[in-house]
């Protein structure tokens, strides 16, 4: 979607228009000759122009369509039909039918439009969207500068969704089938292939599981069924999930515990409130919350859980599942449709209690949320970065307290923001400071890599290596953690230096040895590793340049070959199952030595891990990102917590050229509170989020030229206000992504000032070239 159509839809009702015409970038308030055209084109989509008088219907609605466009459209309820808003219709648009929202009814005026209004073809039997997820919609499309239609489409998801579920067929034993006289092996073996329900009771299933189960053959099938020992049922296409039972197996808790949890209970008992769960890792956080939505399920509420990565939930699956004796239902992209349409459909029809998801679970239509958690809430990865560009926390925020139901932030290291919005008594602050009781303090050193230099060519210095061997000789595991994918960042020409770098970004290629290609991590392009150098045609010259978790591995093999190794990153482990057999072989015991990406730092759980090396802690702590502090922080912090968290004890190695930095002295001293400290204290000095606001206005064209004069034309439109910094235009740090140069603004105000209504004043009246795109990221995350 190009941003440019929000501000046409926008600019006359969403906020001041902005200036006078300059040229032919602006346009002025009136209507143009243009202007009028393009209505009049928007007129014709909805019906032909009116030829003569019509009576007057009695009731008109406003319908919003799941598309990218802010505009609501005018339809006639027919006699005989009932809709109220948020109901599901059929309408015609143009030559198609679409399925849209009612935004509102109003009887008809009296002003007769000059089109013909036409009718809403159908209401469908499905639950209406809720007030309150009606009102979430419109806070994100004003508050993110983001179209209606697009924000609304995130509530469906999946075309076909709102429309009822096809009947599908099911079996179910007979009575007393497996007594029956006679009954052969195979036949009892498929009477017995049925799950038990909560009750004890066989639950129905499909033919295709039942054979699988079983092993019998399709005839045996049949001859079954033909006996009348299977019985056929028939039902609605339903998603196949216990209801969670909040009593099955609660935990013993310990007294900080059960401290934290009642204060948790008592912030919840008053309706919307948001609470900071802070916790050290291995404190127990998620067994509290557990009980908080045992108390959500016994007051037959819905409960929503956000992950910041849902294929990275098998253990906490689990723990769920032995907490409640069913898993609760899951929410992702990876879902295939039927899945998505089946999920939908339960929660929308509030057959399904418990859902844990990626960030789009925020807009499913619970019935009755009663309950939203947000685990790891200080993650990047709950921050949308293309098509609307929100941020998940903080639109569950607003979901709570549109629905007045509590919401718990849980984190080991809080976001600035959730700390300093708790410090200063907007949230509640429950802390969890000791972990699990078997567990002891962990033990963090850092390895001056200027004193303790690897040998060349290798990336561990002797310490490390020392701790690696103690660790295998002991019988126990340890992580080697490296945030960088691949087996080297870079590939150079020896002769001519020469850098490999994608043909369509400003990035360099990544060497992935295991496949023997050159891969962009941008726009993914891959291409096989050349024999000479593209530059200069020097055979035998290409060297690959610093480390990724593969060379690494290839070190650790070399140094241990008896030991097991594993290398884990996202383009290795790309499914939620590959990532649950790795869980299941690290939990076995099944391997010595893991090697990862920040795929390893969320969360789990190994007893036998001892030893964290951290191979590049300076990896991430400088650059223009004024949150790049913060992030370092917080992923070695969670990266060091995976060590000791049992009775056997931990330690972590930081491999540092910087080892004086206030990061890494705040981790070796284990001084949070310290690091915090301070950096509230900077970010309060500069003006920055959590005591500022930004924006990024970002652009991109296929030429530079194209838009260095754009970027040019509207910085010179900026409207001179007091309190706020207009930086750029200038090249993004990655300048070109799929061969689209990219050039931004970024923008910079105190806390008294709305940015969303100055974008709407600066950018409204802007006509976009058509090869240019412009978006806009409120609250931005990432500075690339």
């Amino acid at each position: 979607m190009k941003i440019e159509q929000f501000f046409v839809n926008h600019g006359p009702n969403r906020g001041p228009s902005g200036g006078q015409d300059s040229g032919d970038l602006f346009a002025r308030d009136a209507d143009t000759p243009q202007k009028a055209s393009q209505k009049a084109r928007q007129k014709d989509r909805l019906g032909e122009p009116l030829n003569g008088p019509e009576d007057e219907p009695e009731y008109w609605a406003q319908i919003a369509l799941p598309m990218p466009m802010d505009d609501t459209f005018t339809y006639r309820v027919p006699e005989g039909m009932a809709v109220e808003r948020g109901d599901f219709v059929q309408v015609p648009f143009g030559p198609q039918t679409r399925t849209g929202v009612v935004w509102s009814v109003e009887p008809a005026r009296e002003a007769k439009p000059n089109y013909r209004m036409r009718d809403i073809a159908a209401r469908y039997d499905c639950p209406a969207l809720s007030e309150a997820l009606l009102k979430l919609v419109s806070w994100v499309s004003a508050y993110y500068l983001a179209n209606l239609g697009a924000v609304l489409r995130m509530c469906l998801h999946q075309p076909g969704i709102e429309t009822p579920l096809p009947r599908i067929s099911h079996f179910r034993p007979a009575e007393d089938a497996l007594g029956a006289p006679r009954l052969s092996a195979q036949r009892k073996a498929l009477l017995s292939a049925f799950d038990p329900g909560t009750d004890g009771a066989p639950l129905p299933a499909s033919r295709s599981a039942l054979i699988e189960r079983s092993g019998v053959s399709s005839a045996v099938f049949k001859a079954t069924l033909e006996a009348g020992q299977l019985i056929e049922v028939w039902s609605k296409e339903t998603l196949p999930t216990e209801v969670p039972r909040p009593r099955f197996a609660p935990p013993q808790f310990r007294d900080d515990q059960r401290g934290a949890l009642e204060e948790l209970k008592a912030a919840s008992a008053s309706g919307f409130q948001v609470s900071l769960l802070d916790g050290v890792t291995g404190s127990g956080k998620t067994l509290v919350y557990f009980d908080l939505i045992a108390q959500a399920l016994e007051a037959q509420q819905n409960v929503l859980v956000l992950l910041p990565e849902i294929a990275l939930s098998a253990q906490w699956l689990e723990q769920f599942k032995q907490r409640f004796a069913t898993a609760p239902a899951i929410w992702h992209s990876s879902l295939t449709t039927t899945q998505r349409r089946q999920t939908w459909r339960a929660v929308a029809e509030g057959k399904t209690q418990v859902v844990v998801g990626a960030r789009s679970a925020l807009f499913l239509p619970f019935p009755s949320l009663g309950l939203i958690i947000v685990d790891e809430e200080h993650e990047a990865a709950f921050k949308q970065e293309e098509g609307t560009r929100y941020h998940a926390r903080d639109v569950a925020v607003m979901r709570a307290k549109m629905e007045d139901c509590p919401i718990i932030l849980c984190s080991a290291t809080p976001s600035l923001e959730s700390l300093v919005n708790a410090q200063r008594g907007r949230y509640r602050h429950v802390i969890l400071d000791r972990r699990h009781s078997q567990a002891r303090p962990l033990t963090i050193e850092a390895i001056d890599l200027r004193n303790d230099r690897p040998e060349k060519g290798q990336w561990l210095a002797e310490p490390l290596r020392q701790a690696l061997r103690e660790t295998l000789e002991a019988g126990e595991q340890s992580l080697l953690f490296l945030n960088r994918r691949g087996f080297a960042p870079l590939t150079l020409c020896q002769a001519c230096g020469h850098r490999i770098t994608c043909d369509f970004c400003s990035s360099w290629l990544v060497l992935h040895r295991f496949r023997q290609m050159l891969t962009c991590h941008h726009c993914g392009l891959s291409k096989p590793l050349p024999p000479k150098c593209p530059e200069c045609g020097d055979e035998d010259s290409l060297v690959p340049c610093g480390p990724g978790v593969e060379r690494v591995g290839e070190e650790v093999a070399a140094l241990f070959p008896t030991a097991r190794l594993e290398i884990v990153s996202s383009d290795l482990l790309m499914t939620s199952q590959s990532v649950a057999d790795f869980i299941a072989r690290m939990t076995a015991g099944e391997i010595d030595i893991l090697i990862g990406t920040q795929m390893v730092a969320k969360g789990y759980n190994f007893p036998n891990l001892t030893t964290v090396g951290i191979v590049d802690a300076d990896l991430g702590l400088n650059g223009g990102d004024p949150r790049a502090s913060e992030r370092s922080f917080q992923l070695i912090y969670q990266v060091a917590g995976r060590a000791g968290r049992y009775e056997k004890p931990g330690r972590v190695l930081l491999q540092s050229y910087e080892p004086d930095h206030p990061v890494l002295q705040a981790l070796v001293n284990a001084d949070r509170e310290a690091f915090y400290s301070a950096e509230i204290q900077q970010r309060e000095l500069a003006k920055l989020p959590p005591f500022g606001r930004l924006a990024i206005v970002i652009m991109s064209d296929p030429s530079e030229a194209v838009l260095q004069d754009f970027c040019r034309k509207i910085a010179e439109r900026f409207p001179s206000v007091e309190g706020v910094q207009l930086l750029g235009p200038a090249p993004a740090p990655i300048a070109q992504v799929r061969g689209r140069f990219r050039y931004r603004f970024v923008l910079k105000a105190g806390l008294d000032l709305r940015l969303q209504d100055l974008l709407m004043r600066w950018l409204g009246p802007v006509k976009v070239p058509n090869s240019t795109r412009l978006g806009v990221d409120i609250d931005p995350i990432s500075f690339v």
